[in-house]
């Protein structure tokens, strides 16, 4: 992080990051604009309700993201860290392909995809995954005739990078750490 934006309050650095999605919407759906001008509370997502794992369940997170992901509390700690590093965009795209591989409507398969490209994978978008060209152009290529497999390979990117990077760091922090302890 730029030691700059490290010497803001925590709380600045949210705000920032709600103002840039907040934009990134209003640029793409100028009709969403009086949710800007008169903005409503919005409260906290609850995380599911999910037991603690055992100690065995969270140390077999350090072998594979995949098992983490497939647990609910895992999943929520996971989100929650990349929350706080403001970074959870690409476990939120990894989550919107599972949810999308699900859809059975070609209709709403189409409406999804669109909505995912949007959202997650379009230069400039307001929650951008950081892929490279090549599979943007794959991602927009498969979108022509979406089908549940048109982000196979911008999500394993996306699986990849977050193996790769967040989860190391995930398995370091204070959050992890008292779970294994």
């Amino acid at each position: 992080m730029c030691k700059g934006l490290a010497a803001l309050p925590h709380s600045c650095l949210e705000r920032a990051k709600e103002i840039k999605i907040k934009l990134g919407t209003l640029l793409q759906k100028p009709d969403s604009a009086i949710d800007l001008v008169i903005p409503h509370h919005e409260k906290p997502e609850k995380p599911a309700k999910t037991h603690k794992p055992s100690l065995e369940e969270a140390l077999q997170w350090r072998d594979s993201l995949d098992k983490l992901l497939q647990n609910n509390y895992g999943r929520a700690s996971f989100r929650s860290f990349l929350k706080s590093e403001f970074s959870e965009e690409n476990l939120e795209f990894w989550i919107a392909c599972e949810e999308f591989k699900k859809i059975k409507s070609s209709a709403k398969l189409a409406e999804k995809a669109r909505k995912i490209y949007d959202e997650f994978i379009q230069t400039e978008a307001p929650k951008e995954v950081n892929i490279d060209h090549v599979t943007k152009d794959i991602t927009l290529r498969n979108l022509g005739e979406p089908s549940p497999s048109s982000f196979d390979v911008a999500q394993k990117r996306v699986h990849a990078l977050m193996e790769k990077d967040c989860l190391p760091r995930f398995l370091r922090s204070a959050c992890y750490q008292q779970l294994v302890q």
